[in-house]
């Protein structure tokens, strides 16, 4: 009993989740997609994700709204004929473009979450470590690394931090784990140790708020 009553005071109350349209070739990323889901429910958080109802977005989120708790899909207008088919579950938020999509999800959110997935998954992913470093956000960027999917991401990094690309300090932006619970355990003990760039009140007007003026450049 002690432990559900833990569970139901999680700092988080919406988590945002990346992850690939596909399920992938091994089932062990599509059984992590539903306990991944089904830890939300577990914690009563509420999920974001970009909208789809196939692959591992689909699995994830018709998990969390079997089990009771709130889903908002967002996704480009151009986009829903092609990444939605079947019956999307939940609230879903159609935008105009790809950037308005992940400011939306990050306007909604209080933590990140990437599962295994492609290009998309990896685009998003890297926008919202970015977007930590530079102050725009201080919520916890978390990477669910089912069987060492992201290993080799992570020795990329380790790599830009020992040639002085990425500073010691800001490697500590991703937490990763292997399963969903531990992840999401480590994200909730997450406090930032970087040196923010610009001011966040600034950035979170401008970029969270989604003003069609500005952009981040890289």
């Amino acid at each position: 009993m002690e432990i559900d009553k833990d569970l139901r005071l999680s700092k988080f109350k919406r988590i945002c989740v990346f992850c690939g349209s596909s399920p992938g070739k091994k089932s062990t990323y599509k059984d992590a997609a539903i306990e991944l889901g089904k830890e939300l429910v577990a914690r009563n958080i509420d999920l974001v994700y970009g909208g789809g109802s196939i692959g591992l977005m689909g699995l994830i989120s018709q998990a969390v709204y079997n089990g009771g708790r709130h889903v908002i899909g967002v996704i480009p207008k151009t986009l829903m004929p092609r990444e939605i088919t079947g019956e999307t579950v939940g609230e879903v938020k159609p935008v105009a473009d790809m950037h308005q999509r992940k400011a939306e999800m990050a306007r909604h959110s209080d933590a990140f979450i990437a599962l295994p997935g492609g290009y998309g998954t990896l685009e998003e992913l890297l926008e919202v470590i970015t977007w930590a470093q530079l102050g725009i956000h201080d919520k916890p960027v978390g990477l669910l690394n089912v069987d060492g999917y992201y290993n080799s991401l992570l020795s990329f990094i380790d790599k830009a931090v020992e040639e002085g690309f990425i500073s010691p300090n800001a490697r500590h932006i991703i937490v990763s784990a292997p399963n969903p619970k531990e992840l999401v355990k480590k994200m909730e003990e997450y406090f930032p140790q970087h040196e923010i760039v610009a001011s966040k009140v600034t950035w979170e007007m401008e970029q969270l708020g989604y003003s069609p003026k500005c952009e981040i450049s890289r």
